[in-house]
């Protein structure tokens, strides 16, 4: 653990060469990216934080950033700089950290990235008032089921469609985040000014951007939104029968995006 920029910050720091940070989606902890770790530690430094407050990390009650304890954690591991390899509210807060610092990040890997300052339509909230109606927020066995049926299931398949297996550990690492927005809702946690929403076109290191085609659908537009206004980047198809957390329910192609990726953005 490190003491990154105030509480200690649980990681892990595996394999050698280009380093790489793999940040989760805020429904879920560091575990998320269990397919991919042995296969990019095969090439490349491989750090998996949980972001502060989630799975094993700490949380005091001062305000703080993710953004900068993204690069607190480097500065503390050595690294210059880093690719960081994002999925839903961990793409929010790479996009963040590449707007924030620049200089830090040399890649972009976002897979079903949320984006700060980007406001839900209305189909997502009516969409949420069909499959789940209204849950008790204090009740986190069942939030935790409607977040999952919303997300990772996803509006355009039935519970049954989905391994069961992937259904319960999901449900597991989101009853453990939902008390972590609990904690979080009582500290000051600042957010990038402006946010990144408007200022996509900022970006200039190479950026890959896809999204699961069973997700709620605003997530595509949002990878839409994100490789029409990043220079250069790469869109690639919507993942087949992959909810919010493709990368684990869908490692294959999501492995096989993201060495292509590395290996056309200078990585050896």
């Amino acid at each position: 653990m490190i003491d990154a920029t105030g509480p200690a910050l649980s990681y892990d720091d595996v394999g050698a060469g280009k380093p790489l940070v793999l940040l989760h989606a805020g429904i879920a902890d560091r575990r998320m990216w269990r397919a991919q770790v042995d296969v990019l530690a095969s090439r490349y430094r491989v750090v998996v934080p949980d972001l502060r407050g989630y799975g094993e990390s700490g949380l005091l009650p001062a305000p703080f950033a993710h953004h900068d304890d993204v690069v607190g954690l480097l500065d503390a591991l050595g690294i210059a700089r880093a690719t960081l390899v994002g999925c839903s509210f961990g793409g929010s807060v790479a996009i963040d950290t590449a707007l924030a610092y620049p200089e830090r990040v040399d890649g972009l890997a976002l897979f079903g990235s949320a984006v700060s300052g980007n406001e839900w339509s209305d189909e997502a909230n009516d969409l949420w008032e069909r499959l789940v109606g209204e849950v008790d927020p204090e009740d986190f066995p069942a939030s935790a089921a409607a977040e999952v049926r919303f997300w990772v299931v996803g509006p355009g398949r039935r519970p049954e469609d989905v391994d069961p297996g992937l259904v319960a550990f999901a449900e597991e690492m989101d009853r453990r985040a939902l008390a972590a927005d609990l904690a979080l809702s009582a500290v000051d946690v600042t957010e990038l000014h402006p946010p990144a929403i408007g200022r996509l076109a900022e970006l200039s290191m190479p950026v890959l951007v896809t999204a699961g085609a069973a997700d709620v659908p605003d997530i595509s537009r949002l990878a839409d939104r994100i490789a029409a206004e990043v220079p250069g980047a790469v869109r690639l198809p919507d993942v087949p029968d992959a909810g919010h957390l493709l990368p684990l329910e869908r490692p294959a192609p999501v492995n096989a995006a993201l060495l292509d990726f590395l290996a056309t953005t200078g990585h050896p």
